[in-house]
């Protein structure tokens, strides 16, 4: 191509994506709007990171139309487009975070997201009507925030672990109820069916059908009465938290599973459950099988039942000792949800505690953290997740530390990068538009300031966040967090979410 040729292409949107080796089209997928071509930002002498191979390509243009990424690579900026002028930064693809329980108002865990690179959460607990109203004008872009995927109501056993007037659960007894919540939820707008610990193996298997039948997915707790091994095979999408797993690979998975089956609880009593079940995966910890996580990890690999192992949540309830929130993170968390933190943490964990249960606790995030790695070693489909909602995490920026605790249980930050980027968007079936700075992709991009793939605490450096095709530059990221600093300050709405995710409290706040 000559040189005139190459200067009236890169003029425009699509001869500057052919310029790139890119591909355009003006047609968008099913799931997106057409991008507008009149609004053209080129993102400048970037290092654009690919997270599946680890490649780093410098000095690049990223190109936006719109929505879209219409080019990526070494080329004029075409005439007219805003250039944004980010040499010697790196950009990678917008993050996920798999495993969220939002609080506060639409002013706070929205923007806390956006501000800490994260342009995709699944929401696991649709409890509070606020949560679709979020997505759905996220959507159609009334609302500044991530995408949301969100969850129905938390369908569990007979009796529940949560209390009915903390937190509403939808509670099922056998495979009628079962069928009915399913059809229930779906006609609610969840976009997937959320599971938990206590459902019994009928009412389960039920959801797992019923769900197939009106087009909705299954992600959740492995329950206690149904093995690892058969939620992956009859198709649960994703299993969240260690602790199921961690039964399943024991020397002794049939007593331990005895003994799970022997728990009793009383209509609410989470904390007991959870109290109940700590001796149990000591004895699941210690006697760990190489033969049975070989085979348990190989069915969840051939399946792609995705595992959220969520260490933040379980770094937090292991080392309850040790667990503080952040000084410099306080300001952006209301004194409601400090003051729930602190009574759950006091009262229903640290409390009461034997000197033993306290050194077991202590060693079992050292196993956490090599069964982790485990599952990396075993090629299991690992996603990213914090259960933010639990102490003391922070919407968005709980996302850098489970990334930091993935890396520190053995995975690589290109491991790690991809379980908060690739891993996602194809579990959501998106990887026509989510997962890399490609031409032709939704232009969800993160801007960092050092490299993550050398360092992953660098994830946090960011400069600027892209979502959809919108620059939040590095002032607009200021004033979006002293926008929450200041909300948090006001007193809550009838809309506001309180803090307490599904798995480490047993409270939603006072």
């Amino acid at each position: 191509m000559n040189s005139s040729r190459r200067q009236f292409l890169a003029r425009t949107a699509a001869g500057a994506a052919i310029v790139a080796g890119g591909t355009f089209t003006t047609t968008s997928t099913s799931q997106a709007k057409p991008a507008k071509l009149t609004a053209l930002t080129a993102l400048t002498g970037v290092t654009v990171i690919d997270v599946s191979t680890g490649r780093r390509d410098p000095n690049q243009t990223v190109l936006i139309s719109g929505e879209r990424i219409v080019g990526v690579g070494r080329f004029p900026v075409p005439q007219g487009a805003v250039e944004v002028d980010l040499a010697g930064k790196y950009v990678i693809p917008g993050l996920a975070d798999m495993h969220v329980h939002s609080l506060g108002d639409e002013r706070v865990s929205p923007p806390l997201y956006l501000a800490n690179g994260l342009t995709t959460v699944r929401e696991m607990s649709g409890t509070n009507p606020a949560l679709y109203d979020w997505r759905d004008r996220i959507e159609a872009g009334t609302l500044l925030g991530p995408r949301m995927v969100v969850a129905s109501n938390i369908i569990d056993g007979d009796p529940t672990l949560w209390d009915p007037n903390l937190i509403k659960v939808i509670v099922v007894d056998g495979a009628t109820d079962a069928r009915a919540a399913v059809r229930r939820v779906k006609a609610e707008g969840a976009d997937f069916v959320k599971v938990y610990s206590r459902l019994s193996r009928e009412s389960w298997l039920a959801i797992i059908d019923e769900a197939r039948k009106v087009g909705l997915t299954v992600h959740g707790h492995g329950p206690d009465e149904v093995t690892s091994t058969e939620v992956s095979n009859r198709g649960q999408r994703s299993i969240e938290h260690i602790h199921s797993l961690g039964l399943a690979v024991s020397t002794r998975e049939a007593d331990v599973r005895r003994m799970v089956l022997g728990i009793k609880v009383a209509n609410g009593d989470y904390n007991s459950w959870f109290r109940q079940l700590h001796p149990i995966e000591w004895i699941a910890a210690n006697t760990y099988s190489p033969a049975r996580a070989a085979d348990v990890f190989g069915t969840l690999r051939r399946n792609r039942t995705r595992v959220t192992p969520t260490l933040t949540m379980h770094r937090v309830l292991d080392q309850i000792d040790y667990t503080r929130l952040d000084p410099a993170l306080a300001k952006y968390l209301s004194a409601d949800s400090i003051g729930t933190y602190d009574y759950v943490i006091q009262t229903m964990y640290a409390a009461n505690r034997t000197a033993e249960e306290i050194s077991h606790q202590r060693q079992m995030w050292a196993w956490r953290q090599r069964f982790v790695r485990e599952l990396f070693a075993h090629d299991v489909p690992v996603m990213a997740g914090t259960d933010t909602g639990t102490p003391y995490s922070v919407p968005g920026f709980a996302l850098h530390d489970e990334l930091e605790h993935l890396v520190g249980a053995g995975a690589t930050p290109r491991q790690a990068l991809y379980a908060a980027t690739v891993e996602p968007a194809k579990f959501l079936g998106r990887t026509a538009d989510l997962g890399a700075v490609q031409a032709g992709k939704i232009a969800d991009l993160v801007v960092l300031d050092a490299d993550p793939l050398a360092d992953i605490r660098n994830s946090r450096r960011i400069d600027t966040v892209v979502t959809r095709g919108r620059v939040i530059s590095p002032a607009a990221r200021r004033q979006m967090l002293a926008g929450v600093e200041a909300a948090v300050k006001e007193p809550p709405t009838a809309a506001t979410i309180a803090a307490g995710g599904c798995c480490g409290t047993g409270t939603t706040g006072h």
